[in-house]
């Protein structure tokens, strides 16, 4: 029988320099992965990159930094690459790289449209190629979505809609993957309590997503906070194997589908 914990493990991470990425890798970390990559877009990120890398190697285990935009298939099979020639082939592949966009359709340019699907989509769907073509059989994929893809809402169509299609890229993966143990899966968090959600909200917008939840009130912030998506990340790159092709939305109540 497959071995689903996460000891002695190997994962790559994108976006896992800082917020929920960095947590998450110091969650696996914490739980008996013996090597991770973080993955970093820019040089605005290389010293959050740094810190977490530290806090890993901290923790006894080997890590790697690698910085890259992965708006481009090549750039994500290189990430793979030089991924499996410092760690071995990966375990556990989570991609948490995104970007959001609060506009009205009729003032979005095209510029801004390609943008958005390029970060959002493009490169989502080239990371769940390469994560099919080199994880470790019984190996786990996670994309992190968004609980946008379940609300009747304005002002969003180009991140809720460029994350859409993740849905579809998850569920085509996991019957494509299936037969060598690989799962796949997507985790839409509400709107979280990151720089990523401040920096396109104004206050009036702000205090409503903090009410908006059923489980507002028992949340330190109102939001969702990265603590609460962790452990579901763990969870399903271990013992929650058996779930597959799914889009989780994981938001204390904020949006359901």
């Amino acid at each position: 029988m497959a071995d689903h914990t996460l000891k002695g493990k190997t994962a790559l991470i994108t976006g896992g320099a800082k917020n929920l990425g960095g947590l998450i890798a110091r969650d696996l970390a914490a739980h008996g992965v013996k090597a991770i990559a973080i993955h970093y877009n820019s040089d605005a990120s290389r010293a959050d990159a740094e810190k977490t890398l530290a806090d890993l190697k901290a923790a006894g285990v080997q890590a790697i930094a690698l910085q890259a935009d992965l708006t481009t298939a090549a750039a994500n099979s290189k990430l793979f690459a030089d991924t499996i020639a410092a760690l071995g082939k990966p375990d556990i592949a989570i991609n948490t790289v995104g970007k959001v966009l609060k506009k009205p359709i009729a003032e979005t340019s095209e510029a801004e449209f390609d943008e958005m699907f390029a970060i959002n989509s493009k490169a989502a769907y080239f990371f769940i190629k390469e994560a099919g073509l080199h994880l470790n059989d019984n190996g786990k994929i996670v994309t992190l979505v968004t609980s946008l893809l379940g609300a009747y809402t304005p002002f969003y169509s180009t991140y809720a809609g460029a994350k859409a299609p993740v849905e579809h890229f998850t569920r085509a993966a996991s019957k494509e993957f299936g037969a060598r143990g690989i799962s796949v899966n997507a985790i839409g968090p509400g709107p979280m309590d990151t720089p990523f959600f401040y920096g396109q909200e104004a206050p009036d917008a702000v205090a409503y997503h903090k009410s908006a939840a059923a489980l507002s009130a028992f949340s330190k912030t109102g939001l969702t906070d990265i603590e609460d998506i962790a452990p579901f990340v763990r969870f399903l790159v271990s013992e929650g194997w058996w779930m597959t092709g799914q889009t989780i939305l994981v938001n204390g109540g904020y949006t359901t589908k």
